[in-house]
Protein backbone atom coordinates (compact mmCIF):
# COMPACT_ATOMS: atom_id res chain seq x y z
CA UNK A 1 0.00 0.00 0.00
CA UNK A 2 2.40 2.43 0.39
CA UNK A 3 4.43 1.27 -2.44
CA UNK A 4 1.31 2.50 -4.38
CA UNK A 5 0.95 5.63 -2.85
CA UNK A 6 4.24 6.64 -2.93
CA UNK A 7 3.71 5.66 -7.08
CA UNK A 8 0.55 7.74 -6.92
CA UNK A 9 2.93 10.97 -5.26
CA UNK A 10 5.68 10.36 -8.03
CA UNK A 11 3.51 10.36 -11.32
CA UNK A 12 1.65 13.10 -9.63
CA UNK A 13 4.55 15.39 -9.22
CA UNK A 14 6.07 14.83 -12.49
CA UNK A 15 2.74 15.28 -14.25
CA UNK A 16 2.57 19.02 -12.41
CA UNK A 17 5.95 19.45 -13.38
CA UNK A 18 5.35 18.17 -16.36
CA UNK A 19 2.68 20.47 -17.02
CA UNK A 20 4.36 23.62 -15.33
CA UNK A 21 7.30 23.72 -17.85
CA UNK A 22 5.29 23.55 -20.23
CA UNK A 23 3.29 26.68 -19.82
CA UNK A 24 4.38 30.11 -20.98
CA UNK A 25 4.98 33.19 -18.86
CA UNK A 26 3.59 36.29 -19.16
CA UNK A 27 6.19 38.88 -20.23
CA UNK A 28 8.03 40.71 -17.29
CA UNK A 29 6.86 44.43 -17.27
CA UNK A 30 10.44 45.26 -19.06
CA UNK A 31 9.97 42.43 -21.40
CA UNK A 32 6.26 44.03 -22.56
CA UNK A 33 7.46 47.71 -23.07
CA UNK A 34 10.27 46.34 -24.82
CA UNK A 35 7.71 44.36 -27.13
CA UNK A 36 4.61 47.43 -26.89
CA UNK A 37 7.64 49.79 -28.35
CA UNK A 38 9.18 47.87 -30.60
CA UNK A 39 5.81 47.03 -32.14
CA UNK A 40 4.98 51.07 -32.46
CA UNK A 41 7.96 51.28 -34.86
CA UNK A 42 10.17 52.99 -32.54
CA UNK A 43 13.99 53.18 -33.17
CA UNK A 44 17.33 53.52 -31.79
CA UNK A 45 18.49 56.82 -31.66
CA UNK A 46 20.38 57.84 -34.72
CA UNK A 47 21.84 60.92 -34.42
CA UNK A 48 23.52 62.90 -31.28
CA UNK A 49 21.45 65.29 -29.88
CA UNK A 50 22.73 68.35 -28.10
CA UNK A 51 23.51 68.68 -24.58
CA UNK A 52 21.62 70.10 -21.84
CA UNK A 53 24.28 72.12 -20.81
CA UNK A 54 24.37 74.17 -23.84
CA UNK A 55 20.86 74.93 -24.16
CA UNK A 56 21.31 77.29 -20.91
CA UNK A 57 22.43 80.49 -22.91
CA UNK A 58 19.19 80.20 -24.58
CA UNK A 59 17.27 80.16 -21.60
CA UNK A 60 15.44 83.81 -20.39
CA UNK A 61 17.65 85.62 -17.56
CA UNK A 62 16.26 86.22 -14.02
CA UNK A 63 14.77 90.02 -13.77
CA UNK A 64 11.62 91.52 -12.75
CA UNK A 65 10.80 89.81 -9.60
CA UNK A 66 11.60 86.15 -11.22
CA UNK A 67 14.73 84.07 -10.66
CA UNK A 68 15.33 81.13 -12.76
CA UNK A 69 16.88 78.25 -11.23
CA UNK A 70 18.48 75.27 -13.43
CA UNK A 71 17.24 72.19 -12.03
CA UNK A 72 18.12 69.55 -15.30
CA UNK A 73 20.67 69.03 -17.96
CA UNK A 74 21.24 65.77 -19.35
CA UNK A 75 21.57 64.84 -23.02
CA UNK A 76 18.66 66.20 -25.37
CA UNK A 77 17.13 68.89 -22.46
CA UNK A 78 17.68 71.18 -20.20
CA UNK A 79 15.28 72.83 -17.39
CA UNK A 80 14.60 75.24 -15.20
CA UNK A 81 12.52 76.31 -12.09
CA UNK A 82 10.87 79.87 -12.47
CA UNK A 83 10.28 81.35 -9.11
CA UNK A 84 8.87 84.86 -7.77
CA UNK A 85 8.72 85.89 -4.25
CA UNK A 86 10.61 82.22 -3.59
CA UNK A 87 8.12 80.68 -4.97
CA UNK A 88 7.92 78.14 -7.92
CA UNK A 89 5.52 79.27 -10.65
CA UNK A 90 6.77 77.86 -13.84
CA UNK A 91 9.13 75.69 -15.41
CA UNK A 92 11.20 76.03 -18.69
CA UNK A 93 12.49 73.54 -20.61
CA UNK A 94 14.20 73.16 -24.15
CA UNK A 95 14.16 69.55 -25.72
CA UNK A 96 16.22 68.36 -28.55
CA UNK A 97 13.54 66.25 -30.30
CA UNK A 98 15.95 65.20 -33.30
CA UNK A 99 15.43 61.30 -32.20
CA UNK A 100 11.54 61.92 -31.65
CA UNK A 101 10.34 63.26 -34.87
CA UNK A 102 6.73 62.31 -33.53
CA UNK A 103 7.31 64.93 -30.92
CA UNK A 104 6.51 67.77 -33.94
CA UNK A 105 3.80 66.57 -35.10
CA UNK A 106 1.53 68.45 -32.94
CA UNK A 107 2.82 71.77 -34.33
CA UNK A 108 1.67 70.22 -37.93
CA UNK A 109 -1.81 72.42 -38.11
CA UNK A 110 -0.59 75.09 -35.39
CA UNK A 111 -2.20 78.38 -36.04
CA UNK A 112 -0.40 80.20 -33.34
CA UNK A 113 2.97 81.45 -33.47
CA UNK A 114 5.55 83.17 -30.86
CA UNK A 115 8.30 85.30 -32.91
CA UNK A 116 7.75 83.52 -35.80
CA UNK A 117 7.58 80.06 -34.43
CA UNK A 118 4.76 77.49 -34.73
CA UNK A 119 3.01 77.06 -31.14
CA UNK A 120 0.93 75.33 -29.37
CA UNK A 121 -1.28 74.76 -26.21
CA UNK A 122 -1.02 71.80 -23.95
CA UNK A 123 -3.61 71.28 -21.67
CA UNK A 124 -4.25 73.95 -19.54
CA UNK A 125 -1.18 74.40 -18.07
CA UNK A 126 1.63 74.09 -20.92
CA UNK A 127 2.79 75.75 -24.04
CA UNK A 128 5.78 75.38 -26.64
CA UNK A 129 6.87 76.28 -29.89
CA UNK A 130 8.75 74.43 -32.17
CA UNK A 131 12.25 75.58 -33.17
CA UNK A 132 13.88 74.92 -36.58
CA UNK A 133 11.83 71.55 -36.73
CA UNK A 134 13.82 70.20 -34.01
CA UNK A 135 13.63 72.27 -30.87
CA UNK A 136 10.54 72.16 -28.50
CA UNK A 137 10.56 75.05 -25.90
CA UNK A 138 8.15 74.63 -23.50
CA UNK A 139 7.00 76.82 -20.62
CA UNK A 140 4.21 74.54 -17.74
CA UNK A 141 2.68 76.81 -15.33
CA UNK A 142 2.98 75.82 -11.81
CA UNK A 143 0.84 78.26 -10.55
CA UNK A 144 -2.82 78.96 -11.07
CA UNK A 145 -1.36 82.87 -10.65
CA UNK A 146 0.67 82.22 -14.23
CA UNK A 147 -1.91 82.46 -17.18
CA UNK A 148 -1.35 81.39 -20.57
CA UNK A 149 -0.04 84.91 -21.35
CA UNK A 150 2.51 84.87 -19.09
CA UNK A 151 3.68 81.69 -20.86
CA UNK A 152 3.68 82.71 -23.64
CA UNK A 153 5.68 86.14 -22.58
CA UNK A 154 8.43 83.55 -21.07
CA UNK A 155 8.25 82.17 -24.22
CA UNK A 156 9.30 84.96 -26.58
CA UNK A 157 11.95 86.45 -23.39
CA UNK A 158 13.91 82.86 -25.01
CA UNK A 159 16.63 83.05 -27.58
CA UNK A 160 14.61 81.63 -30.42
CA UNK A 161 16.39 82.53 -33.23
CA UNK A 162 19.78 81.70 -31.41
CA UNK A 163 18.45 78.56 -30.64
CA UNK A 164 17.35 77.92 -34.30
CA UNK A 165 20.67 78.19 -35.50
CA UNK A 166 22.24 75.19 -33.52
CA UNK A 167 23.12 72.31 -36.20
Amino acid sequence: MLLKMRQVIVVFSLSLLFLTSCATQAPSRFEQAQQESSQRGSSAVVKESESGGSFNKFFPPSGGGYERVYTQEKKGFAEAKLKKDGKEVAVLAISDILNNPSAAKKFEKSSQKIKGYPAVSQGKTGTAVLVGDRFQVKVLSRDSSFSEGDRQTWLEKFDLNGLSKVQ
